[in-house]
């Protein structure tokens, strides 16, 4: 009879253990236990395992996985669109964490090859990073700080939306890089951040996500506010290239913004920052009207 009881036990433990997700692409995922050995094939994704409480469990990361300071010392398995296979397998990863838009579909079929289970992530609108928090968590059975986590994130989120989303509308191009000149439509996570702040990004209709565009059509679109990011923490010299355009409303309104990439460019929670940020800067466009 005890021996009974004890396996019955042990079945349900088992059974609380096992863990059955969708990630982002529909596919199903099944795990016997959390996962205690992941690598992450991104770096938003190894900043957010560390926001969902799962740090410690990070085996393996990409280049420019940077943030916290303990990503830093994280193992290297080349960058998001170079994997190392044979680093991440000698790793002996009990989950691989990939990013849909960033990854390449051969890297991530090598890997289910070899018997790695993945979970693809692919954040589109802001409530989507609290999601993929809380989901990481439970991928990585820390639940309890991964739902406080994506709480805490959808908290500021609601505050931020009561202030700013209501507000006047503003033609924002945001401006990804130089050269190639390029931008994001509606459906990139940026332009949700846009819509937040009360923005409207006068390239949202585009049909690709990260669109390569020329000035003419910046120039047709006539946006209010120009933001950019560039590369690094310092504001890019190539945002001032638009001031030749005084005819601009940007430029004729001294509306050329700038935002560090790390706050906007990445799906995590810093995002609200930057979120907050721009929010500001559209503020400031509008007293300028």
């Amino acid at each position: 009879m005890r021996r009974l009881l004890l396996t019955l036990l042990l079945a349900a433990g088992s059974a609380q253990a096992a863990i059955d997700i969708t990630d982002d692409t529909g596919q199903a995922l099944h795990l016997a236990q959390p996962a205690k050995r992941i690598v992450s094939l991104a770096p938003h994704i190894t900043e957010m395992l560390f926001a969902a409480g799962a740090g410690n469990q990070v085996v393996g990361a990409v280049q420019y996985s940077d943030y916290p300071d303990a990503a830093k010392k994280i193992t290297r398995v080349g960058g998001y669109t170079s994997v190392d296979m044979e680093k991440v397998a000698a790793l002996k990863p009990d989950l691989v964490v990939a990013w849909k838009s960033g990854n390449r579909g051969a890297h991530l079929d090598k890997l289910r090859a070899l018997g790695i289970p993945v979970f693809i992530n692919e954040p589109r609108r802001i409530d989507d990073v609290a999601r993929s928090i809380a989901q990481l968590g439970k991928l990585a059975g820390t639940d309890s700080a991964g739902e406080a986590a994506a709480q805490a994130f959808r908290k500021r989120h609601a505050a931020l939306a009561a202030k700013y989303s209501a507000r006047p509308p503003v033609r924002i191009f945001y401006e990804a890089w130089n050269r190639p000149l390029m931008t994001i439509n509606g459906e990139h996570l940026i332009s949700d951040v846009i819509r937040l702040c009360g923005g409207d990004n006068v390239f949202a209709k585009l049909p690709m996500l990260a669109p390569t565009i020329d000035a003419e059509a910046v120039l047709a679109a006539m946006p209010e506010v120009i933001v950019a990011s560039g590369m690094g923490e310092g504001r890019p010299e190539w945002l001032d290239d638009w001031r030749k355009w005084t005819k601009l409303p940007a430029v004729a309104q001294g509306n050329l913004f700038f935002i560090p990439p790390d706050q906007i460019q990445r799906h995590t929670p810093r995002i609200l920052d930057g979120a907050e940020r721009l929010c500001g800067q559209l503020d400031e466009a509008r007293a300028r009207r």
